[in-house]
């Protein structure tokens, strides 16, 4: 939501802020580091208001608002956890977890699940558990679907429509109720899914997972993706010393939290792939035997010293950054003195 340069004076749980015009409250209460809860909010999807647990009360006010679709107004006061919040935010998480598996620890979701913010925030009643069928769908080979632990946020579906553009996935009624399905339940290559893993992201369980997650991560490593040049910025999780997964970093300038189906399922399988080049190979007689770059490096300037710019053709990669195939440009031309040069992209 675009916000204007004017600034409009609200008060939030007694204290005085001053918030940009556009803001929401749910905005202006994160700027002033107010947790309020919510499952169906994401920044990069226009706000819904679905789930309704963000609601506030507001004085002046009848109606427990949104505060992810409530603008803020000059004067405005409001309150993000009074007893009449807190006792409509409990029955509406009862109604969301009502059939909802209640074995965290067994989860791979367990610690990264934004359900489980929200339940230790806003707590739940004792409830009975409900005992359902599986619901596992045909996960395809980069992520899983358990429609058991789907809450119906509605996030998955909106970010294909609103983000990706993509519309690969629609809510569905069959004779079980409200899901998440595709059209005429069909696979998700039929449907015209493109694998980018937006869905997974923005997914607040772990109804949508990545196959190669393993809990939480010992450490995470921003680093550009090496599959083209676009420059899109990813988050290694790494432990045990091997790359987990690769998640869209969302404050990527390239990539604003997105990526291509290469850039956030293939870079483990690629990395620790046995088939992998690690080190330069140098061919001697029939056989390529492994070097130091020092040797390879000084191989291939001694080679290229014997032959002329016109005897001389460049071929960058298509996985190169913007800057390495600058630096290519710049070798061939400055250096061999040859303008052929190409990018494989076009051959």
């Amino acid at each position: 939501m675009t916000a204007g340069h004017k600034l409009h004076e609200i008060i939030i749980n007694g204290k005085t802020a001053k918030v940009r015009e556009g803001m929401t409250v749910l905005e202006a209460a994160q700027a002033a580091g107010i947790y309020i809860p919510t499952l169906c909010h994401h920044p990069a999807l226009e706000p819904s208001g679905s789930c309704r647990l963000c609601v506030v009360e507001v004085d002046g006010q009848r109606i427990l608002p949104c505060a992810c679709t409530l603008p803020v107004e000059s004067g405005m006061v409001v309150h993000t956890d009074s007893p009449r919040v807190q006792e409509f935010r409990a029955t509406q998480l009862e109604s969301i977890i009502s059939e909802h598996p209640r074995d965290c620890l067994l989860c791979p979701e367990n610690l990264r699940c934004e359900l489980q913010r929200v339940v230790e925030y806003i707590g739940v009643r004792p409830l009975p558990q409900v005992r359902r069928e599986p619901q596992l769908k045909d996960p395809g080979i980069f992520f899983s679907r358990d429609y058991n632990l789907c809450i119906r946020c509605g996030r998955c579906v909106r970010v294909c429509h609103e983000v990706r553009g993509n519309r690969a996935i629609y809510f569905v009624l069959d004779d079980k109720g409200l899901s998440v399905g595709t059209p005429l339940n069909r696979s998700l290559e039929d449907s015209g899914c493109q694998f980018c893993g937006a869905c997974v992201d923005v997914c607040p369980t772990g109804a949508l997972m990545d196959k190669r997650q393993q809990g939480l991560a010992e450490r995470v490593v921003k680093t550009t993706c090496p599959y083209c040049g676009v420059g899109c910025q990813l988050d290694l999780e790494i432990k045990n010393g091997k790359i987990m997964q690769a998640v869209p970093d969302a404050n990527g300038p390239a990539n604003h939290g997105q990526a291509c189906v290469k850039g956030r399922f293939s870079i483990p399988d690629f990395v620790h792939s046995p088939e992998r080049l690690t080190t330069p190979l140098i061919r001697q007689g029939d056989q390529l035997l492994p070097a130091s770059w020092e040797e390879a490096l000084d191989l291939a300037a001694n080679r290229l010293k014997s032959y002329g710019p016109q005897e001389v053709a460049v071929i960058a990669s298509a996985r190169c950054t913007n800057e390495d195939v600058y630096v290519t440009q710049k070798l061939a031309r400055a250096v061999l003195g040859t303008n052929n040069i190409d990018h494989c992209a076009r051959l």
